[in-house]
């Protein structure tokens, strides 16, 4: 494994400890069980459209496990494979090498709510969720889609950057 593949894989550990411990502080207490920011999902997204879909499932399932242990203790396993399987979905979807910003933030804003959507079933599937669709979609996935549309934003350049860096050092060992 070469430096830029540590290196995002180190990125996205940093963004994991970011949104377990800063996060919570800068979200309103009234706002703390609509909102749910995954920082670490929007890079995946990311992956998925700038690098590959398969890498994009790998760190689904990694770090929605980790998510899993870490945050949710109610089933585990139920966040990582939203994370791996909305991440392949939307990879087979939008196939593009270069995703312009708009095309960019649809697939952030497409992504949470497949990712949200996953999850409810799964919960509903449980009876660990006894609300309706359309409550939970109002009350808590669209605050959210919001808020991971913010944060794809902030975060566009500087992770396409690095993805697209991580893309010329692969091109360049397979040339060696």
């Amino acid at each position: 494994m070469n430096a830029r593949k540590s290196t995002l894989i180190l990125l996205l550990f940093l963004l994991f400890i970011l949104q377990g411990t800063v996060l919570p502080w800068i979200i309103p207490d009234s706002w703390e069980m609509r909102i749910v920011p995954n920082l670490v999902f929007i890079v995946i997204l990311f992956v998925t459209v700038y690098r590959h879909r398969h890498t994009a499932l790998v760190l689904g399932l990694s770090f929605g496990m980790l998510q899993d242990i870490v945050f949710y203790g109610r089933i585990i396993g139920a966040h990582s494979f939203a994370m791996g399987v909305s991440a392949y979905l939307i990879g087979l979807i939008f196939q593009t090498p270069r995703a312009p910003l708009p095309l960019m933030m649809t697939i952030v804003l497409l992504g949470s709510l497949l990712e949200d959507s996953i999850l409810f079933g799964i919960y509903s599937i449980f009876k660990l969720n006894s609300d309706p669709y359309n409550w939970a979609l109002l009350n808590y996935m669209l605050p959210t889609m919001l808020i991971h549309f913010v944060l794809g934003l902030l975060l566009y350049i500087p992770v396409r950057r690095q993805l697209e860096k991580l893309e010329n050092g692969t091109r360049k060992e397979e040339k060696e």
